[in-house]
């Protein structure tokens, strides 16, 4: 609970910064889309939050989206081959990306930074291949396919609405606050994250543990790339996705998800996905900070969860110790 309220405030001190330094911020068009843009990566990011906390880490999340977000308008625009076999064909892909990423790490003992850097470079390649690096788009039609991201929930008496990739947000999220912290699969995950070797001698298959958390990850990597590019309309092989893993990661750090493993809360993790987002919106509005240092900014917050999270087990482990001398 520190942790969020931690990461909470820091969102508020950044909205209000960003709010006196640029009279934009507030304004409905970007409240609104910075809503749209927070909801499409705190979904991805808690994809990643379900790999980190069993310890791993999936660098595969942006070549994931491309290669959904390309096939998708390439399936339907150019193949004709329907909306349901369309939706089934990336869902059973995205499926099919996560269970392998978690086969290879279970039964071949595979490092996961080595899998999925692979899985970085294979699926934007296929991506690439398959659609001759040629930019996919849904020209005509398809619009009410493209609701599910483009459109909105009006509140009564106002202009505004309330995109549908919240919604959606706010779906998977309630399902992953109730797998993680009311299943018994739930605490079987945060227990390997926190211990492996204890977790498989107390009798629980941690392999079939990792492999869902990869698949979950792979489900919600895919769903993100068919919104990214329902919203925006086309999918360009080259670039479309790239360091959406930093964003899904760092959201996921600074959302309280230790990159050892075995901590993590759903809210956090959309709250950080929030902060992210507000950030790169700042740096984009106000003037006098340079719209080329984005990435240094990710990197800088990546690094400062990282920091803060040994500073904290250091200091937990010398009270404990303490505490323990003491009695």
């Amino acid at each position: 609970m520190k942790k969020i309220l931690g990461i909470l405030g820091l969102l508020i001190f950044i909205c209000v910064m960003t709010a006196l330094m640029s009279d934009r911020f507030l304004t409905e068009f970007n409240v609104e889309n910075l809503i749209r843009r927070t909801a499409l990566f705190g979904i991805i990011s808690i994809g990643a939050a379900f790999v980190i906390i069993t310890s791993g880490i999936d660098l595969s999340i942006g070549s994931v989206v491309c290669l959904i977000g390309c096939l998708l308008p390439w399936m339907l625009a150019e193949k004709k081959l329907g909306v349901p076999l369309s939706l089934l064909i990336v869902a059973s892909t995205s499926l099919l990306i996560g269970l392998s990423h978690g086969l290879l790490i279970t039964k071949m003992k595979l490092q996961p930074f080595v899998v999925t850097l692979c899985g970085l470079l294979l699926y934007r390649g296929i991506t690439r291949g398959v659609v001759q690096d040629q930019t996919q788009g849904f020209k005509s039609g398809f619009t009410t396919l493209r609701e599910l991201s483009q459109g909105q929930m009006p509140l009564p008496g106002t202009d505004f609405g309330i995109p549908n990739p919240c919604l959606i947000l706010l779906g998977v999220a309630v399902l992953a606050i109730v797998f993680l912290n009311f299943t018994i699969y739930g605490r079987y995950m945060l227990a390997l994250g926190r211990n492996e070797e204890a977790t498989r001698y107390s009798g629980i298959n941690t392999d079939r543990m990792i492999i869902l958390a990869y698949v979950i990850c792979g489900l919600l990597s895919g769903l993100g790339g068919m919104l990214f590019v329902l919203d925006v309309g086309s999918a360009q092989p080259v670039d479309f996705g790239s360091f959406y893993e930093l964003y899904a990661i760092a959201a996921a750090v600074l959302g309280g998800c230790s990159l050892r493993g075995g901590e993590g809360t759903i809210i956090g993790v959309m709250i950080g996905a929030a902060v992210m987002q507000v950030l790169k919106n700042s740096i984009t509005l106000i003037d006098w900070i340079p719209t080329n240092i984005e990435y240094a900014v990710i990197g800088a917050v990546i690094l400062g969860g990282v920091v803060v999270d040994e500073l904290v087990k250091r200091y937990a482990a010398r009270r404990r110790a303490l505490a323990q001398a003491n009695q």
